[in-house]
């Protein structure tokens, strides 16, 4: 009997999770927002509690820093080298709390995670320069989930701190220094409108650029490289030019990508649907080609509390997909499995997964970058 009643309690569990998971399928947008979205009116942060960017704690990574999570390598890699570039990292969402719309800077569970993906992105970074990773006080992941007049509020107020962050970067570094741009998701987001405000409109400053890595987020081949004043890389080894993907396995939905770049205007103030976004696959450094897994140069593993990882090459092929615009990785990797988001979206590994191919890639572009300079 009591064998029995254990098998019922078992069925009832299978049940509960089968219709918890009929809920999350036909539900999960609005589960989402309920979640995370702010149900309280936008309140600008005061300006007293503004990030200063001349200090030391307006940053996650600096230069002066004795260490920082951007100069982690994996094991089996040559620790940071620095080199002759300057990179500005702005980091992604990390705030996922729905009590207000933008980040405070103390809050210990936001910063935890801020430290795990500067770790594991802008470190991608730390054989060819320096890096520099703003805090900054980021719209929390419910103003992605919305199209309140609050989300937009938060995100633009999130660009202020980023773009006080970035003149504060230029006035701290060399003015003949090459420069690097990076970010991912939100941070890309902030990107996008960095390049179009201040590197398109200043061509000595434009010159300065080797590379923009806007990860995570859609960028219009005709309605916003114009803006920014710079092209696609279109080979491996071209400098002065913007990188740009955004990682899904197959089967891949990527609606809700679409969805948001076909309601969306560039930067030129025309509609982005119809247009090309942009791809460039990571691999391979060129636009809208294909990559076996054998030519993956190292994809960051994480272990099982997301702290640390190991670089394994040869996991993960890449190929630029022409009718959606989205970079496809073929069956979903083993060792991804959690925080993999709706439609097969590997948002969250979008450096991860090719780590040691954004290494190589920074390091062929500042060559050039150098070589063509008079």
């Amino acid at each position: 009997m009591a064998v029995r009643r254990f098998l019922y309690v078992i069925a009832a569990l299978i049940l509960l999770a089968f219709a918890a998971g009929i809920v999350w399928t036909l539900f999960q947008d609005r589960l989402l927002r309920a979640a995370f979205v702010p149900t309280t009116a936008f309140v600008a942060p005061s300006d007293a509690g503004a990030p200063d960017y001349t200090q030391a704690g307006g940053w996650v990574a600096r230069p002066t820093f004795a260490s920082d999570p951007a100069r982690w390598t994996p094991p089996g890699t040559p620790p940071a080298a620095g080199g002759p570039a300057a990179v500005f990292f702005v980091p992604p969402t990390t705030y996922i709390a729905k009590d207000q719309w933008n980040a405070p800077l103390n809050d210990p569970a936001a910063n935890a995670r801020l430290d795990v993906f500067v770790r594991s992105q802008a470190s991608a970074f730390n054989g060819v320069g320096r890096i520099w990773a703003p805090r900054y006080r980021q719209a929390t992941v419910g103003a992605f989930l919305t199209n309140e007049v609050d989300a937009k509020r938060a995100l633009d107020f999130a660009y202020r701190d980023v773009a006080r962050a970035f003149d504060a970067f230029l006035a701290q570094t060399p003015a003949d220094a090459p420069i690097i741009l990076a970010g991912h998701s939100q941070g890309s987001l902030h990107l996008t409108r960095l390049l179009a405000d201040k590197i398109g409109a200043d061509p000595a400053l434009r010159a300065r650029i080797v590379a923009a890595y806007v990860v995570g987020w859609p960028v219009s081949v005709q309605t916003d490289l114009p803006a920014f004043r710079l092209p696609g890389c279109a080979t491996a080894t071209q400098a002065n030019c913007v990188v740009s993907w955004q990682s899904f396995a197959e089967p891949a939905d990527p609606v809700q990508i679409a969805e948001l770049y076909d309601a969306s205007t560039g930067f030129d103030g025309k509609p982005r649907r119809g247009t090309q976004m942009l791809c460039v696959n990571p691999v391979s450094g060129a636009q809208n080609g294909a990559t076996d897994p054998s030519a993956n140069r190292g994809a960051l593993i994480p272990n099982l509390t997301y702290d640390d990882a190991t670089l394994e090459s040869g996991r993960v092929p890449a190929r630029c997909d022409p009718a959606t615009g989205v970079l496809l990785i073929g069956a979903p990797p083993k060792d991804f499995g959690r925080f993999v988001l709706k439609g097969n979206n590997y948002h969250v590994f979008d450096y991860a997964l090719f780590w040691g191919d954004i290494r190589a890639d920074a390091a062929r572009r500042l060559q050039t970058f150098l070589g063509t300079r008079p």
